[in-house]
């Protein structure tokens, strides 16, 4: 990649350490000849990346998902420092930040595209989700019944308590928790889990990632929130659909050499089997 020049860094002050780390990560970069502009914005303002290089985001995932949907609008690379917990997302240490920033400046790194959905739920009214959009009722977990669609083609309506469209990004976010399965993030898919189905045999489905996927309120009581990466809400009307396709934007999400997904889901998630002979 080409040597980043213009840096931009968000840092969350709520995280231990990361108002040190990101001290420190400035100073390289000074030392570096490069550009700085810094925030402790949680959410970023349209138009703050433009110009920049490349944004060092230091916190956690959440921190990052903050920062996505600028990121992906003006398509620039988010360098991702954990300081939380998981850190999927995140996926340089404080240590291998720390150790090889002057590299990542220089531009040893390589760029992953991740998908993010489109959440509509009317004309001039939608949002981008790097990890998830969430349906449910809006003002409590009552179960609610909802029909989705495919490319108008009827699946089912479930009687939940809301259902979770995931990204391959985001399988490992709600979408686990919620007994989904994990799918690697170049996979063209979407993945839509309900929560606590009062039926045994609904399961997660996974739908290619060219559909339109429509979802109807069919509870006459009850009206919906959809919810985007958990952060940003969306209040619908009782007669709109949802609709969630995936977006046209991709989040470039910056990897160190050598990177490998399923060694940091070994990491995070505390599996075995991490020997590997070489051939």
């Amino acid at each position: 990649m080409k040597p980043i020049r213009r840096l931009a860094i968000v840092v969350n002050p709520d995280k231990n350490g990361a108002t040190e780390l990101g001290r420190d990560l400035a100073a390289i970069a000074r030392r570096a000849g490069v550009r700085l502009k810094q925030t402790s914005r949680s959410t970023l303002p349209r138009g703050w990346l433009d110009g920049s290089d490349a944004c060092c985001v230091i916190g956690g995932d959440g921190t990052l998902l903050g920062v996505a949907r600028e990121s992906a609008r003006a398509q620039v690379p988010i360098i991702g420092v954990n300081r939380g917990s998981l850190g999927f997302l995140t996926t340089f240490s404080t240590e291998e930040a720390r150790a090889h920033f002057a590299e990542l400046l220089g531009g040893v790194f390589h760029i992953d595209h991740r998908a993010m959905l489109d959440c509509s739920i009317g004309p001039g009214s939608h949002d981008l989700a790097l990890n998830d959009v969430l349906i449910k009722d809006a003002i409590n977990s009552r179960l609610v019944r909802l029909e989705v669609v495919a490319d108008n083609e009827l699946v089912t309506d479930y009687t939940c308590d809301g259902l979770i469209f995931s990204t391959p990004t985001g399988s490992t976010a709600y979408n686990l928790s919620a007994g989904g399965p994990i799918v690697h993030p170049a996979a063209g898919v979407i993945a839509m889990t309900p929560i606590c189905p009062h039926t045994l045999s609904n399961r997660t489905i996974i739908f290619r990632d060219s559909v339109k996927l429509r979802v109807f309120n069919r509870s006459p009581d009850s009206s919906l929130l959809v919810a985007m990466d958990g952060q940003r809400n969306l209040k619908v009307g009782t007669r709109s659909p949802v609709e969630i396709t995936i977006a046209r934007q991709r989040l470039p999400l910056a990897q160190r050499a050598g990177y490998e997904h399923f060694a940091v889901v070994r990491t995070k998630l505390k599996w075995s089997g991490g020997f590997v002979e070489k051939k």
